[in-house]
């Protein structure tokens, strides 16, 4: 038994991205599932089940009852933040393959602009009174408290260890904007960056400057998945999820794996990278786009490394001659990422990847059959490929 092309994304749907929404994270969820379900041309009584982040702030039930959903027979919510982009993808899939519910709606919501920002210290992280807790609590008294001080430290690890530079984390920075550029929906739209622009960037956390972080965003993204068989009947082309996986490395910490082998690595991509290419059956070669989770742009060039498409500590020279542009071997982020269009914790990635299977996008990479998408990076992960039908 294998999950393989036996569900579908068949509706997408998001808020604008801003930095300032001016409504509550319910509405924004509820604006993004509904936009979604209006794109697969169903209604809320055709929902059964729902799955979100433990991170978000709109419980099921509210959802469901703001929305005029009757009943639910799946719930279900992922956690680590960011890593859980896919999952969700996953969990509707599984719901739907196994009978479980006929339409999941997956969906992420929250003003983290001009509500609660990720990016600032937050203490009450470390008196948590849970595991993540006391893991917290050996970090934040060493002033790690930060997701970027957190990758920094990494970071400066891969550029010890294999000899890149600023510049070659820049280049990652340089083609999101790009992208994001020519993405009317993008809050950088219009806004490319030079090589120069990176290194000229204020440090945030050495080696990162500025512009190697993401944004800080409000807004919403929905996902409506179902049978591939009744997505077909719906009214978009659907997209094939022909792969999905999760994956936690050894001595996994959320952020913080300091204590392994090797530091300057992602093994839980590994982990998920290997099982997308054994449940798809196809390889490297056959990625038309890959949208990768670039919340801080060191962990984009791990990705890479992780994923296969090149070697350990290769990935600068694999990327510096065209590769990540769109009429490159690999386009990158053809939506412009988290870094250009907005920080939706990875779900506006896979609805990109939607657009580019069905050949919607704004930036759309002629004849993309398979996109690669990932969920965040240095916490247990995610991710999935998508497929034209």
């Amino acid at each position: 038994m294998t999950l393989a092309n036996r569900a579908a994304i068949a509706g997408i749907g998001a808020t604008e991205f801003s930095k300032d929404s001016g409504r509550s994270e319910l509405r924004l969820a509820v604006e993004a599932v509904s936009a979604a379900l209006a794109d697969a041309g169903l209604r809320p009584s055709d929902v059964d089940g729902l799955v979100t982040f433990t991170m978000d702030g709109n419980a099921e039930i509210a959802v469901a009852r703001e929305l005029g959903i009757p009943e639910l027979s799946f719930f279900s919510r992922i956690h680590y933040g960011g890593g859980a982009a896919a999952a969700t993808v996953q969990q509707a899939a599984m719901a739907v393959a196994t009978g479980v519910a006929d339409v999941v709606v997956a969906y992420r919501a929250f003003n983290e602009r001009s509500g609660h920002r990720f990016g600032q210290v937050s203490s009450a992280a470390a008196g948590q009174v849970n595991t993540s807790g006391v893991d917290n609590g050996f970090h934040y008294p060493m002033g790690l408290a930060t997701p970027a001080a957190t990758v920094a430290m990494v970071a400066r690890r891969y550029l010890h260890d294999y000899g890149a530079t600023s510049e070659d984390f820049g280049r990652v920075a340089v083609v999101d904007r790009k992208h994001a550029a020519t993405n009317p929906n993008a809050w950088f739209h219009g806004k490319p960056i030079t090589l120069a622009d990176h290194q000229a960037s204020r440090w945030v956390a050495e080696p990162l400057r500025l512009l190697d972080c993401c944004q800080e965003s409000d807004g919403g993204v929905a996902l409506v998945v179902t049978a591939a068989e009744r997505a077909r009947d719906l009214r978009r082309p659907p997209a094939l999820i022909a792969a999905a996986a999760q994956g936690s490395g050894p001595g996994q910490y959320v952020m913080t794996s300091y204590y392994r082998d090797d530091l300057a690595a992602l093994p839980e991509m590994g982990v998920v990278g290997g099982q997308l290419w054994r449940q798809s059956g196809i390889t490297r070669d056959d990625v038309d786009v890959a949208v990768l989770y670039d919340h801080f742009t060191p962990y984009v060039l791990i990705q890479l490394e992780e994923l296969g498409f090149c070697g350990r500590g290769e990935a600068k020279d694999f990327i510096r001659d065209g590769t990540l542009e769109l009429d490159g071997s690999l386009p990158l982020n053809p939506h412009g990422g988290q870094l250009g269009e907005a920080y939706i914790h990875g779900m506006n990635g896979i609805a990109e990847a939607v657009r580019q299977v069905r050949g919607t996008a704004a930036n759309q990479v002629p004849g993309a059959r398979h996109v690669l998408v990932t969920a965040g990076t240095g916490v247990p992960t995610s991710g999935l490929i998508l497929a034209a039908a």
